[in-house]
């Protein structure tokens, strides 16, 4: 059972950076791709961008695509999300997953954080 928390949500300017960690509890974390996805109510939960296991590859939808970044690092046990040039379209809950591959929707991932808000103010 892995155990994911995110953090570093918040409130921010249009334009601004915002950078989201995610911290598992597993000690294999390196056997799991991760991800992160975001949220909005009434909307399904969109896939933000993907890394692999070891880091080599890392995958984004096309709406972030430039603008953030996914790193991680097996040692910490951790994933991060930076994001830069935030537009108001990027509201949402974001979240972290941990799954077997690098997929595109939620149904790749086992494991979820329980979320963290990020607004952005226009």
């Amino acid at each position: 059972q892995v155990q994911l928390v995110e953090s570093g949500g918040g409130l921010v300017q249009a334009g601004g950076s915002l950078r989201l960690s995610c911290a598992a509890s597993e000690r294999t974390f390196s056997l799991y791709a991760m991800a992160w996805f975001r949220q909005v109510p009434g909307k399904e939960r969109e896939f933000v961008g993907s890394i692999s296991q070891m880091g080599a590859t890392t995958r984004y939808a096309d709406s972030v695509e430039g603008r953030f970044t996914i790193s991680r690092d097996n040692a910490k046990k951790t994933v991060d999300l930076r994001m830069n040039s935030l537009k108001p379209e990027d509201t949402a809950v974001y979240y972290c997953a941990a799954g077997s591959s690098m997929g595109w929707t939620p149904l790749s991932y086992a494991y979820w954080g329980q979320g963290t808000q990020v607004t952005v103010s226009s």
